[in-house]
């Protein structure tokens, strides 16, 4: 019989054998966790009306997004075929459809607001780098020293999402904040990190480039739903309204699939030139005055 502690230490260890990110470890066992804590039950007696009871838990008590609940649904999925290897009546725990939503955009004007209204140096460097750069929060934070390559003006990512290496655009202002930044503050961090954490271990965390981010909202007036990976988007949007293809800016986020790059046609202003053809229509009549 497998008790739940051991369950949960052959699945971490599984997790770490496919090479899965720290990330999908933490939130894997996590989730597996309470799934065995909500059935309260031998490991060996649970099957897919225990998981269909927990899910319809996270739906109907906790109001869950069905976002959070396929998350869920794939841990417990995981947990079953790999750790516990039983087949489960995957028809009997369908995944919940989500919405389309477009993500929250800020225009050019609101994000250079936004950056004028950042006095921190390092808070600066911070938001160029996402929006300059279109990095993710956690690419930003692990950027080492030698990462940024001022001769050719580009930043190089190492293993972003799904472990893929990438090189991206380094901005001219980015630069020159990162510059500002180093005379200021003298990072000393023995691995080499950009941006070291406190007494120079580690590098910082994600929500430090939250707080730098909240604190700049602030100041701006910018009352808008907004995180680090807005100015992603944002970065993406402008690029593709300035001409450049979905392709180049596939390559530059570090997407898998151009599909996953074409939700930027969504968002871009695609409509700005383009006269609609009820305009070309004589309606004729008298002329109201």
């Amino acid at each position: 019989m497998l008790g739940k502690k051991q369950a949960l230490a052959k699945m971490e260890a599984d997790i770490q054998l496919r090479g899965l990110s720290a990330n999908t470890q933490e939130v894997y066992l996590r989730y597996a966790n309470a799934f065995l804590d909500f059935c309260q039950r031998p490991i060996e007696e649970l099957n897919e009306i225990h998981i269909r009871a927990f899910l319809q838990h996270l739906i109907s008590e906790k109001k869950c997004s069905p976002g959070t609940v396929n998350i869920n649904s794939s841990a417990i999925r995981f947990f079953f075929a790999v750790t516990l290897n039983r087949t489960l009546n995957y028809l009997q725990i369908p995944r919940m459809k989500k919405s389309k939503t477009l993500p929250v955009i800020l225009s050019r004007e609101e994000v250079n607001t936004l950056i004028s209204h950042c006095n921190n140096t390092k808070h600066k460097a911070l938001l160029l780098l996402a929006y300059g750069s279109g990095l993710r929060v956690s690419e930003i934070i692990s950027l080492k020293v030698n990462d940024i390559d001022s001769k050719n003006m580009r930043v190089f990512v190492y293993e972003g999402k799904g472990k893929k290496d990438r090189y991206t655009l380094l901005s001219e202002s980015t630069i020159y904040t990162l510059r500002d930044y180093w005379r200021k503050y003298r990072p000393k961090s023995p691995e080499g990190w950009l941006f070291p954490g406190s007494k120079n271990v580690g590098h910082i965390t994600c929500t430090n480039v939250s707080f730098a981010l909240d604190t700049a909202l602030n100041k701006a007036s910018i009352d808008k739903s907004v995180s680090i990976h807005t100015l992603r988007h944002c970065f993406a949007t402008h690029l593709l309204e300035d001409g450049y293809s979905l392709l180049q800016i596939k390559e530059l986020l570090g997407h898998y699939s151009i599909q996953s790059t074409t939700i930027y046609l969504h968002l871009a202003n695609t409509t700005r030139g383009i006269i609609s053809p009820a305009d070309h229509i004589n309606l004729g009549g008298p002329n109201v005055n």
